[in-house]
């Protein structure tokens, strides 16, 4: 293993600043805490700093020698709207709100690749540590872009990051193609006309359209969506009439839920047979149906001109174990929205063994300060190699 001895020696600073960041957890569009540290260590730093693209976000710019080309390096920074429920010294100290997923280990990591590529000033070219709000479901990258962060500070690649759960700390998967699905939204209302449970015949009954429905919606992914496609289509929303009234079979029924898949095609595909599903089932109850489909995040599908620059810059630092292969996830990352602009790759970093079972978006979760090395190093790696002098 390759770990610079400047990031080393950093160790410590970098652990305390994690923990920190770890205690004061703040959700998407609200980090002006974190975004104050993050700006303010860049300064010292020597960094050109650009604050307020997508409301908190900030972008550090380095630029070294006469190398023309340019790559951006993605940190997230934002906690999930959740309570932390394992004792440790460095507790969320905010009630209901807590880093469950690692961001607060990613924006330190990409701070301690920023102090080191400051003070080594070993590659020829630009870098932007893009240092992102707002990942988790509320759209701060798509906000950043359309803030022009790709016309303010253009990249000819972009690179993100997510720490892996099940991975050793000396571990990383770099693989070409699919590793996060798209993540939409779905809403349908089925309009009946309300009646007496006991007469049902005068009324158009939406609850029994909605069961069938339910009923038929996995045959989507079961009969119509290519079998060696992956997807996913759950409803995670039921709502209709009153638990006080048994005996009232109501007007409406709300069903929402999720939509996944890794390729557009199949992305397409969910949305427009969702719809029909639902008109169908409207139609055979005689009854009436709004639908709504929301895009919301794209698939991230590493390129592999940029996968292929990642998994040399990876050798560097892990060796031999650096993972090739490794199963796309059906979460989603708004990362997407870089690599729609720029050509991408994500990479997964060893986060060790759940401890007690706590993988992402767990009570218990917990960032492993073990891997702020080995993520710091690979970002030196990548810009070293990138931009080499």
């Amino acid at each position: 293993m390759s770990i610079p001895a400047r990031i080393k020696g950093d160790l410590p600073f970098l652990t305390s600043l994690r923990r920190d960041l770890h205690a004061h957890p703040e959700l998407g569009f609200e980090e002006e805490r974190t975004a104050g540290i993050v700006a303010r260590l860049l300064e010292e730093a020597g960094i050109t700093v650009h604050r307020g693209l997508g409301g908190t976000g900030v972008v550090g710019t380095l630029q070294v020698g006469n190398g023309v080309r340019r790559i951006g390096l993605r940190a997230d920074m934002d906690a999930l709207a959740m309570p932390e429920m394992a004792e440790r010294p460095y507790k969320s100290t905010v009630p209901g709100k807590m880093h469950a997923c690692g961001h607060d280990g990613h924006t330190t990591m990409l701070l301690g690749a920023a102090r080191h590529l400051a003070a080594t000033r070993g590659f020829s070219g630009t870098v932007h540590f893009i240092f992102q709000p707002a990942e988790e479901g509320r759209g701060g990258a798509k906000r950043m872009v359309e803030e022009g962060l790709f016309r303010r500070f253009p990249c000819d690649a972009v690179y993100g990051l997510h720490n892996m759960p099940g991975l050793s700390v000396d571990e990383i998967a770099v693989v070409e193609g699919p590793q996060l699905a798209s993540s939409d939204s779905w809403r349908i209302t089925f309009r009946g006309i309300g009646t007496h449970g006991a007469k049902p015949h005068l009324g158009r009954d939406p609850i029994t359209a909605a069961g069938t429905f339910l009923s038929s919606l996995q045959t989507i992914v079961g009969r119509v969506v290519d079998p060696q496609q992956p997807a996913v289509v759950s409803a995670c929303f039921l709502q209709a009439g009153d638990p006080k009234a048994l005996n009232v079979i109501p007007d409406i029924v709300e069903i929402g839920g999720t939509a996944r898949a890794y390729s557009p095609e199949v992305r397409d595909q969910l949305e427009r047979e969702i719809g029909r599903l639902a008109r169908g089932t409207a139609d055979m109850y005689g009854i009436s149906v709004d639908y709504h489909f929301e895009r919301r995040i794209p698939p991230v599908i590493n390129d592999a001109d940029a996968t292929a620059r990642a998994l040399t810059a990876a050798g560097t630092v892990f060796g031999e174990k650096v993972r090739t292969s490794f199963p796309p996830s059906t979460a989603g990352d708004d990362f997407a929205f870089f690599a729609q602009k720029a050509p991408g790759c994500y990479v997964w970093l060893g986060n060790g063994q759940a401890v007690d079972g706590a993988l992402h978006h767990n009570t218990a979760y917990d960032f492993n300060d073990e891997a702020l090395a080995y993520g710091a190093a690979y970002w030196v790696a990548l810009v070293e190699r990138e931009l080499e002098v």
